[in-house]
């Protein structure tokens, strides 16, 4: 008998922070090597999914240029990666939702197809992506049947990724190339990335 077929996949783009690190630019359109750092992210995130949405706070018709849904938070006060997987889970189409922050333009071409793979082979909840022992856990897969729980976690307050991870069954995918998940949190750290040329003007 053959494999059932797998559902289709929205990806997220995380793209509500602050950007403290960054001197509170919005890291998403923060350029890297002539291009907005989300705009690398749609590109290697894009084919390995159904649709794409963008979860950002600020600037969202700049997001809105890049063709796809955009929306902010609907808990206030950037409340974390958790209140833009809330939101999305709120929107999202299908039963399988996976994240990707917009400041990792490095992500691996095979991190939807990996985490799909595990999430049914073990029957999970959730299926995290790890490397050098590490958990990534903005790169995930969920099953958005899980948006009431969620819902409950952080609008009781709840914040921490891994308190509500560990109520639900879950899965790590371990890759091998950890630099494929470096992210690019600080001006110095883009100026490394981008060959010391980057200039961080886009907007705050």
């Amino acid at each position: 008998m053959s494999e059932p077929a797998m559902p289709p996949i929205t990806g997220l783009v995380l793209a509500g922070g602050m950007g403290r690190r960054m001197d509170s630019r919005d890291k998403g359109l923060v350029p890297l090597h002539g291009k907005p750092l989300v705009a690398h992210v749609i590109e290697r995130l894009a084919p390995q999914v159904a649709t794409v949405l963008i979860n950002a706070n600020r600037n969202a018709e700049r997001y809105a240029q890049f063709g796809y849904p955009v929306f902010g938070d609907d808990i206030g006060g950037f409340a974390g990666p958790l209140a833009g997987l809330h939101a999305a889970m709120r929107r999202c189409p299908h039963p399988l939702l996976v994240t990707a922050p917009c400041d990792s333009p490095f992500l691996p071409l095979d991190l939807v197809a990996r985490l799909a793979e595990a999430l049914h082979a073990e029957d999970a909840e959730i299926a995290v992506a790890t490397s050098d022992g590490f958990a990534q856990p903005v790169f995930a897969l969920y099953r958005t049947a899980l948006l009431p729980s969620l819902a409950a976690f952080v609008e009781g307050g709840g914040r921490k990724i891994d308190a509500w991870y560990a109520s639900h069954r879950r899965v790590d995918v371990a890759f091998s190339d950890g630099g494929a998940f470096a992210n690019i949190n600080t001006l110095d750290e883009l100026r490394v990335f981008d060959g010391g040329t980057g200039s961080a003007t886009d907007p705050l």
